[in-house]
């Protein structure tokens, strides 16, 4: 019997590829259709553009490929991550294109605490070597903010003691960020509103925080596993606003608790962190300023009496005027003289120069008629020179050989062109334009004159009137006289008058002789008419000098 013969003759069931592919999937998904698989996640990369998240769960000896459907991905309570042991609960299956089989992952969650733990710790060496823990980064919170930012629920209890808390301290502008603080999702949304708190404008409608607080209640481990997230982690320690962690109660430490500038142990003591107590800072103001107006008072004081006691060494105003008034009454008594001799001096000087139009137009064309007699003598030593030099060229040609003789012609050619050249063009030009010049600056200087002695004129009146106002004739004229003694000088007070002395009384029209007659207290004067002022009148006029007290008046006839 052939072989054809006997394999047509055997009772085993023919598949196809497909047909045993479908029938191995039935049985697998039958036998393995809810599966608790414990293993260690490796090759993960994240979800797929499609949503679908695919993977391995591996051991040290086998390795189970796995996946998670977009739905399910989204349902899950935390993301997976490479190395994380897990359990993971779902169906087994086969892929008939590449003949492997795979799980299904329906849920997943870690294998205890403990790998949720050692997770932890491998975070935190990561960023602890990247020195996100550094003390020396973190900054330092306003110590009165104006407006703080807190990210938490909008409706739990948290939020509330923040409020009652800020509002009981020190009542200010409070914005809220609402997130989840639990769930596969927290940990984005906590890292959205830190970043969209960092984005506002200091300046826009709704201004940038000065503070942010990252609040949430007590729970487990799993319960704050959003606020151990990288991305969060990453984002507060990059964050331009100091942030404030409050999340859990005192014994629960999160990685955002280590990155953030400044921990609370509670939300409530995140509150109080923040700001100060109002009242105590009123208190505090109000002694402070207590003390500086005390300080200020008794400053005060003591410039007082610092200034008194060196007022008290200082000399007296009249004791430092004194000599200033001594020299300005001797500069006075000396003005008169010295402005009329200052005068007089003045006049003699500018009557002596004698500057007139006609005496600057002699000036003048005597200059011109000195620069004619120069320009025509420069002419004629020009000539001069030229024939001497002609002849003594005539000389030396007829000493000199036929070899010399060319060079002689050329230079004699050479001096008639220069000799042609030198005319009296140029220096007749040059005159004309110097007696234009002259003639603007004979104009000029008349003008010149013309105001110089306006101005001196001017000055010379001025210095008139002056000498006429500062003289003591001017009083004179006024009604007083002037009593000097027989050798001229100046008698100021009644006292310095004996009687019987000779007196001279000058009045505005003359000087009249007298003589003193009675006591000190009382002097008279018998006027009689001087021989010397021709124009006096034949009785003089009484006058007295004005006196500066009333003990010293006297009377003169």
């Amino acid at each position: 019997m052939s072989d054809a013969e006997s394999e047509s003759r055997t009772n085993a069931t023919e598949y196809t590829v497909s047909e045993i592919s479908g029938a191995l999937k039935r049985t697998v998904e039958d036998v393995f259709g809810h599966v608790r698989v414990r293993g260690e996640i490796s090759g993960y990369r994240g979800p797929h553009s499609s949503g679908h998240a695919y993977f391995t769960l591996k051991d040290d000896r086998a390795r189970l490929d796995a996946v998670v459907w977009k739905g399910t991905m989204s349902r899950l309570k935390f993301r997976p991550e490479e190395g994380m042991e897990v359990i993971a609960t779902g169906k087994l299956t086969t892929y008939p294109g590449k003949s492997n089989y795979q799980i299904v992952i329906d849920n997943l969650e870690p294998a205890g605490a403990g790998a949720l733990m050692a997770l932890l710790e491998e975070r935190k060496r990561r960023l602890q070597a990247e020195g996100l823990f550094d003390a020396g980064r973190k900054r330092r919170l306003p110590f009165m903010p104006r407006t703080i930012g807190v990210v938490t629920s909008p409706t739990g209890s948290v939020i509330r003691d923040i409020i009652h808390r800020i509002k009981d301290r020190f009542p200010l502008h409070v914005l809220v960020w609402p997130v989840r603080v639990q769930g596969e999702t927290a940990g984005a949304e906590v890292t959205a509103a830190v970043n969209g708190f960092n984005a506002l404008p200091w300046d826009g409608a709704i201004a940038q925080p000065d503070l942010l607080i990252v609040a949430r209640g007590g729970g487990s481990l799993e319960d704050l596993w959003g606020f151990n997230d990288e991305g969060l982690a990453r984002a507060v320690a990059a964050s331009r606003i100091p942030v404030i962690s409050a999340v859990g109660h005192e014994t629960d430490w999160t990685l955002i608790d280590l990155v953030a500038d400044m921990r609370a142990p509670t939300p409530t003591g995140a509150a109080e962190i923040a700001v100060p107590v109002k009242a105590d800072l009123e208190a505090t103001l109000a002694s402070l300023g207590a003390r500086l107006k005390a300080a200020t008072l008794r400053n005060f004081e003591r410039k007082r009496q610092a200034s008194r006691a060196a007022a008290r060494a200082l000399p007296s105003p009249d004791q430092l005027l004194a000599l200033p008034r001594r020299r300005l009454d001797e500069a006075a008594s000396r003005l008169s003289r010295g402005l009329m001799v200052s005068t007089e001096r003045k006049r003699a000087r500018f009557f002596a120069v004698k500057l007139t139009p006609a005496t600057l137009s002699r000036r003048i064309a005597e200059a011109r008629r000195t620069n004619d007699r120069n320009l025509l003598r420069a002419q004629g030593a020009l000539r001069a020179l030229a024939r001497a030099r002609r002849a003594e060229l005539n000389r030396a040609a007829d000493q000199l050989p036929k070899c010399a003789k060319a060079s002689l012609q050329r230079h004699r050619q050479q001096l008639a062109l220069l000799q042609g050249r030198i005319t009296i063009e140029p220096t007749a030009r040059r005159q004309t334009v110097q007696r234009d010049l002259l003639t603007a600056l004979t104009r000029r200087g008349t003008q010149a004159v013309l105001l110089r002695l306006e101005r001196l004129r001017g000055r010379i009146v001025q210095s008139e009137r002056l000498m006429a106002t500062l003289s003591h004739k001017a009083v004179l004229a006024r009604g007083f006289a002037l009593v000097k003694d027989a050798d001229g000088a100046v008698i100021k007070l009644a006292v310095d008058v004996t009687p019987g002395a000779g007196l001279q009384l000058e009045f505005a029209d003359g000087i009249v002789n007298a003589v003193a007659t009675g006591d000190a207290e009382r002097v008279q004067a018998v006027a009689k008419p001087a021989a010397t002022p021709p124009a006096s009148k034949p009785a003089a006029k009484p006058a007295a000098s004005k006196p500066k007290e009333p003990g010293n008046q006297g009377s003169l006839f």
